[in-house]
């Protein structure tokens, strides 16, 4: 169920082709540590650069909405 919850998000928010280019990325990189992936995904950003792609998400997820 995880696992098609993930997919369906990277897809809807992706597109497919990007989606499966996403898993090959990662799948790529072995070993995989998604904790430290995590910690450093923003490194980066600014936070105004970081609060500018929330907002943007954010507006992106309203009209996807309606």
């Amino acid at each position: 169920m995880l696992k098609h919850a993930g997919m369906e998000a990277l897809a809807k928010n992706l597109g497919l082709v990007e989606c499966e280019r996403f898993i090959a990325l990662i799948r790529r990189e072995q070993p995989f540590d998604y904790t430290e992936w995590r910690q450093t995904l923003f490194d980066d950003m600014t936070t105004d650069e970081l609060y500018d792609a929330v907002r943007e998400f954010r507006e992106k997820l309203k009209i996807q909405e309606q």
